[in-house]
C-alpha cells in the first residue's frame, strides 16, 4: 500500500514516515499544504496522513480540494489535542478518522490499517484467500497455518492483491501503489515478484488475465 504523509514538522514527518515504512508501506512525504495538495491530486495513494496546521495551505483546505476533485482515498487527520473544532471541521471536510497530538505511533499504524481494510471492504485484520492467510498486524503470511517467509516487496505485492481480491489488478496499478513517484515505471519487477510469490505459496491463487493484469481468487477444487 502506498501512503502520503503531509506534516510540516521535520522530526514528526520523519518519525511517521519511518514507522509506516517499517510496517511495510511505501511512503511519499510533503512538508506544506501546496505540495501535499499537488501529490494527493496526482498520485494514487491508498491513504493519507494529513496535518491540519500546515504552511502555504492549511490541511482543511487541502482536504476540501481533494474531495471536490473526486479524490476518495481515506484521510487520517492530525489535530491538536485541545482543538475539538479541528476534528469537526476535518470530518465535515471529508476526513475518515483523526489522531490528536501528541500521539503514539502504534495508534496511527492501527488506524491506518483499519482505514485500509474498510476502504477495500474487509472487516478483520487477517485477510484470507483459500488456504493463504495474511495478517496485516504482524506482516505474517501462512499457507494452511504454515508460515511463509517473504521479502518486503513480495509482501507488499501480495498484500495489495489480498486487499483487492476478486477483481483484476493491472500491472500499472500495482506499480503505482507499490512504489514511490521516483520509481522506474518501465521496470518488469512486478512479473518477477509475482513469480516468486507463486513459487513460495505453491497454491494457485494468482491468476494472470492476459492483457489486463492479475486476479486473486481461491484455488478451484479438484474436478471443478
Amino acid at each position: 500500500m502506498r501512503l502520503l504523509v503531509v506534516e510540516d514538522d521535520p522530526d514528526l514527518n520523519r518519525q511517521l514516515t519511518k514507522a509506516l515504512m517499517d510496517a511495510g508501506y511505501v511512503v511519499d512525504r510533503a512538508f506544506d499544504g501546496e505540495e501535499g495538495h499537488y501529490l494527493g491530486d496526482n498520485e494514487p495513494y491508498d491513504a493519507v496522513v494529513l496535518d491540519i496546521g500546515l504552511p502555504k495551505k492549511d490541511g482543511i483546505s487541502v482536504l476540501e480540494a481533494w474531495r471536490r476533485n473526486g479524490r476518495t482515498m481515506p484521510v487520517l487527520i492530525l489535530t491538536a489535542r485541545d482543538r475539538w473544532s479541528d476534528k469537526v471541521q476535518g470530518f465535515d471536510a471529508g476526513a475518515d478518522d483523526y489522531v490528536a497530538k501528541p500521539f503514539h505511533l502504534e495508534e496511527v499504524l492501527a488506524r491506518i490499517r483499519a482505514l485500509l481494510r474498510r476502504s477495500t471492504g474487509h472487516a478483520q485484520s487477517e485477510l484470507s484467500c483459500g488456504p493463504v492467510t495474511l495478517d496485516t498486524r504482524t506482516g505474517r503470511v501462512s499457507v494452511s497455518g504454515n508460515p511463509v517467509k517473504m521479502t518486503s516487496h513480495e509482501y507488499r505485492l501480495l498484500a495489495y492483491l489480498m486487499h483487492h481480491s476478486g477483481r483484476v489488478v493491472s500491472r500499472t496499478e500495482l506499480v503505482e501503489h507499490l512504489y514511490d513517484q521516483d520509481f522506474d515505471r518501465d521496470s518488469n519487477t512486478i512479473e518477477v515478484f509475482v513469480g516468486r510469490i507463486r513459487k513460495k505459496l505453491d497454491v494457485d491463487i494468482i491468476q494472470t488475465v492476459r492483457g489486463l493484469g492479475y486476479l486473486l481468487t481461491p484455488p478451484q477444487a479438484p474436478g471443478a
